[in-house]
């Protein structure tokens, strides 16, 4: 179940190219999840996190651990998508996302994702900085 629109969340525009369509002229399924990807990162670059900083001062990069989509409506070449975030949980190494894609107002795919903080050295679970899991919990949902 999607959380309320109401709350805390972020939008990015991402345009349908070409290579973002299979055979059929829709966009192949998988790049969703790159569209998603480039929501959370560009969200997290707006609170002020840079991955790549973050990887370096703190030793902390962050994988995918689960995720969970339903694709509802294609989307289609030239198509201008908004892409919806927002942060439905922060845990101690692990935070949840609800992401949507939509055109026009009218969603066509959505997915809860749950990304892991790991050990840029070891890719072993870690606990999210305090400063950054203080920050996402003032905008989780």
């Amino acid at each position: 179940m999607p959380p309320d629109s109401n709350n805390v969340h972020s939008t990015l525009a991402v345009r349908v190219y070409y290579e973002d369509t299979d055979a059929g002229g829709v966009v192949f399924y998988a790049n969703y999840l790159k569209f998603f990807e480039r929501g959370r990162t560009e969200w997290l670059r707006r609170l002020g996190v840079n991955q790549s900083e973050l990887a370096v001062t703190e030793q902390r990069v962050f994988v995918v651990k689960q995720l969970d989509t339903r694709y509802i409506k294609p989307a289609k070449l030239d198509d201008l998508l908004t892409i919806n975030s927002q942060i439905t949980r922060v845990g101690r190494a692990s935070i949840d996302f609800f992401q949507c894609a939509e055109l026009d107002g009218q969603r066509l795919c959505e997915g809860n994702i749950q990304i892991c903080c790991v050990d840029a050295k070891t890719l072993r679970p870690a606990a999210l900085p305090d400063e950054l899991k203080t920050l996402l919990e003032k905008v989780q949902v």
